[in-house]
């Protein structure tokens, strides 16, 4: 792949992400596997097919140094996080524009797309930081779940939502879609946005359960099981690991 890797964007632990002319190219970490690369890739070109707006991919490959990269259309504009940040006094419209991108998120249907519940399923099995029992409980709660197959981001929050200055709106990192219950997505965004702000979080939820008429208690059931999920990634600070930790304890909701 021949592109100069110019502004660093983004830095993380797993891939750094740089602007390059028109595009914007994510560069995996050394040794990053090779099907870890192409499955995002895949999911992107799945994604494309669907009426959500994203950054199209224009390229994968090896850059010079031997990193795999993933090059994609360079959207110029403000994440919705940064906006938010700016406008206090339009958090709430905000907060409500992000449910409706959401809600429309779930209203898609992609068939050869990974099963919510299977890959949640994977993700607590792996996990060395809680026991056997928490492990069958919550194995059991995601068992007796309803089965639904809804476009769900997995990791939706306003970081991954930029608007252009001509207010057109793009989704990105969907290394994590799958098609499941809407509800758990809408914990995992939840878990997300309590890391900054209960408040928020809470805000949020409500939203989404006055919009779709979904019980607060049906949400907040996926809520542990969406934390432990979450704990078999390496992308998250101590702190937030340790909040994750409080919410596998909650059993219950009145």
């Amino acid at each position: 792949m021949e592109v100069t890797l110019e502004k660093l964007i983004s830095a993380g632990t797993k891939v750094d992400v740089y602007e390059s002319g028109e595009y914007a190219v994510k560069v995996f970490k050394p040794n990053s596997p090779k099907t870890i690369v192409f499955y995002e890739a895949h999911m992107n070109s799945k994604i494309e097919e669907t009426v959500i707006n994203i950054p199209p991919i224009a390229e994968v490959g090896r850059l010079d140094d031997g990193r795999w990269a993933i090059a994609s259309q360079f959207i110029k504009g403000k994440t919705l996080a940064e906006i938010m940040e700016e406008e206090p006094e339009n958090r709430d419209a905000y907060l409500d524009d992000m449910v409706e991108i959401q809600l429309d998120i779930h209203e898609q249907t992609l068939s050869g797309v990974t099963k919510l519940k299977d890959s949640l399923r994977r993700q607590i099995e792996s996990l060395d930081v809680i026991d056997h029992i928490k492990k069958y409980e919550l194995l059991t709660r995601l068992d007796s779940a309803p089965k639904h197959i809804k476009l769900c981001h997995g990791n939706f929050g306003p970081e991954n939502i930029i608007v252009t200055d001509d207010n057109e709106v793009f989704i990105l990192d969907w290394v994590g879609a799958s098609v499941g219950n809407a509800s758990a997505d809408i914990a995992k965004t939840y878990l997300k946005l309590s890391f900054k702000s209960t408040e928020l979080a809470e805000k949020y939820m409500n939203l989404f359960c006055k919009k779709t008429g979904t019980s607060k208690k049906y949400v907040q059931e996926w809520l542990p099981i969406m934390a432990a999920s979450s704990l078999a990634s390496d992308t998250y600070t101590k702190e937030e690991r340790e909040v994750l930790l409080t919410w596998l304890d909650v059993v219950d909701y009145s």
